[in-house]
């Protein structure tokens, strides 16, 4: 059964792609993404959806329809998730945080670690800064249980990008959301 989700749902931006595709991966269902990105000045996939849609098929050797710049519709059914190396190029200033948005829950539950080079946008508008990402999201994610790490190689920024980052995500051990929650080690 393949699970249908509006892309426009809420603030209608990237994000609910990003999610869709990252729990497709680990629940290994299938989904259909239309109206991607509709309510953005320029909808449909850009350079950094991509480019995260393209990490996740290669990490969870999944089958996808769709994938072009300016699609507002993909069709994603993932297979198994496989640890190792991954290098993944934006090519544009991109952002490299919202790539790993996408990918390290998936890496997450890999079988083995994994290390992933991406080259694009570390400080860009509309996105987490790497400096966020590094000091807030991961810190916050390792209190649950995600042991992810990043090594910033070079900043890289609007317009041109061609900054480079070397994340290193280890598998799960156990996660259990709802207890990091009620000891305040992941405050929402």
């Amino acid at each position: 059964m393949i699970i249908e989700i509006d892309g426009s749902y809420g603030e209608g931006g990237g994000q609910l792609l990003r999610s869709a595709i990252a729990l497709s991966c680990i629940t290994k269902k299938p989904i259909k993404v239309y109206n991607i990105r509709a309510k953005r000045p320029n909808p449909g996939l850009q350079h950094q959806h991509l480019t995260a849609i393209k990490a996740a098929v290669e990490i969870a050797n999944a089958e996808v329809k769709g994938l072009s710049i300016g699609s507002t519709s993909i069709y994603f059914n993932p297979r198994e998730i496989i640890g190792g190396e991954y290098f993944f190029d934006i090519k544009t200033a991109g952002s490299i945080t919202l790539v790993m948005q996408t990918i390290i829950p998936i890496l997450s539950f890999a079988e083995k670690e994994s290390k992933v080079t991406i080259i694009g946008g570390t400080d860009v508008p509309w996105s987490p800064t790497i400096d966020y990402f590094r000091f807030v999201v991961i810190e916050n994610l390792k209190k649950i249980g995600i042991n992810a790490n990043i090594e910033l190689i070079k900043r890289g920024y609007y317009p041109r990008g061609g900054g480079k980052v070397i994340l290193y995500v280890k598998p799960i051990e156990k996660i259990n959301p709802i207890i990091a929650i009620k000891e305040k080690k992941f405050p929402l």
